[in-house]
């Protein structure tokens, strides 16, 4: 704890001498020994000085790692030891959200690395703490219904056509085929299908084998380290294809065991920028990524005009209507349109685009809460925001408010109406 108290103050004051302060340094201090308060009760120093090591070396090494994201971001210790380059106090970002007082449960950064040297880093893990203390994670993968239906069609000499065509008739929810039971009861074909003794066979044995696990491979991303040998704690698998073991229990489970698990991302845009920057080196062009404003007119109307073919979240044709009808102008519109992109809170990036070009009026939800909107043109569009608004409104502890933030990012109803009179009573008590 004195070592990640000493280098977190150093990295701080660091940090001070180079960014344009959004608070004063009384107010970054003030959140640094709060934050390091609550990992020092938690019991979560060693991991934070571990990420911080591997960055580190990462970084001296010239390997490209992401700026950070998820709600690692919301950490001032983070920030300061480096292991993301963002100023959660200049983005209004929530330490309680990464790491909640109220509720014990491990912390968790997804730190990426350049695609190409994403294996230099997790091989250096290895060396630093031994070889036989570092894995890769199983993960199984499980028959789906329609893989299930297409293997049991080749152990009864099915032809390819016959079998290709029932698959096709299993509806898909999402990303996953719905259930052979939901599909026999939503796809009349399918039951028309059934009919035939030889289909009824195979969807019988199908829906029998649907949910086994199918094959076991690694983790794209989650590396353990362990204080003692591995063998210890857990099984052990070897992977043909890696010359590293494998934890024999999957995610889930090896956090029960006790181990700590540390994301490794190969992410390929880091990749590129790399490959740009190299590109440009040989012009005799030479900058930092790092240090590039983030207030550049010229670039913001690029976005506006959609000039953004294999530009990192923006490159798709429906991102690229969005861009026309919003004409970004800061860097924060950008985060907001990324926010606003995917299912369900897609319905409200019209309004944005019309409150910030002025065509529409900014909507007050309530005079308490409309600063904290302010930014987003009166829309709900961060969890950062839910939770400030049930601190605001009614009262919540930061803390508190993230178990809010929980329920509702899970849709768990028996838990939201939990959490219903507490807000209401909250708001009458603030109010």
């Amino acid at each position: 704890m004195n070592e990640l108290r000493r280098q977190a103050n150093e990295g701080l004051q660091a940090r001070l001498k180079v960014i344009p302060h959004s608070a004063t340094p009384e107010e970054y201090q003030e959140r640094l020994d709060f934050e390091l308060s609550i990992i020092e009760k938690m019991g979560f120093p060693g991991y934070f000085l571990i990420v911080a090591d591997f960055i580190k070396w990462a970084k001296d090494h010239n390997i490209p790692v992401g700026p950070g994201r998820g709600s690692g971001a919301g950490s001032l210790v983070a920030y300061a030891l480096t292991i993301t380059d963002l100023d959660p106090l200049r983005y209004a970002l929530l330490f309680e959200r990464f790491l909640n007082p109220e509720r014990v449960s491990m912390p968790d950064f997804d730190i990426d690395f350049c695609m190409d040297r994403r294996e230099e880093v997790i091989a250096y893990v290895q060396d630093r703490y031994g070889r036989d203390k570092v894995a890769q994670i199983i993960t199984f993968g499980a028959l789906l219904s329609k893989a299930a239906v297409r293997d049991v069609g080749r152990v009864l000499q099915l032809s390819y056509g016959q079998v290709d065509k029932l698959s096709k008739m299993i509806p898909v929810e999402g990303v996953k085929p719905v259930s052979i039971t939901k599909a026999l009861a939503d796809e009349p074909r399918l039951r028309e299908a059934k009919k035939e003794e030889v289909v009824a066979r195979l969807l019988d044995y199908a829906e029998k084998i649907e949910g086994l696990y199918r094959n076991a491979s690694t983790h794209a991303a989650g590396v353990v380290i362990g204080d003692r040998p591995l063998d210890q704690l857990v099984p052990l698998y070897r992977d043909p294809r890696s010359d590293m073991p494998a934890t024999q229990f999957n995610m889930k489970w090896v956090e029960a065991a006790g181990l700590v698990k540390f994301d490794f991302l190969g992410l390929k845009t880091l990749t590129v920028i790399q490959n740009a920057m190299d590109l440009l080196k040989l012009r005799g062009i030479e900058f930092d990524i790092n240090l590039i404003p983030l207030d550049d007119k010229p670039s913001y109307d690029l976005y506006a005009s959609a000039k953004t073919v294999a530009v990192f979240q923006v490159e798709s044709s429906g991102m690229m209507d969005a861009l026309r009808r919003m004409k970004p102008t800061c860097i924060e519109d950008i985060v907001a349109l990324v926010a606003l992109y995917r299912p369900g809170p897609m319905e409200n990036i019209p309004v944005y685009c019309e409150v910030k070009n002025g065509l529409r009026d900014l909507e007050s939800i309530h005079p308490t809460i409309d600063h904290i909107l302010a930014e987003t043109q009166g829309i709900i569009v961060y969890q950062e925001q839910v939770m400030q608004i049930a601190q605001v409104m009614a009262g919540y502890s930061l803390g508190g408010a993230d178990l809010l933030r929980r329920a509702m990012g899970k849709k768990i109803p028996e838990e939201m109406a939990k959490e219903r009179p507490k807000f209401i009573e909250g708001c009458k008590a603030t109010h």
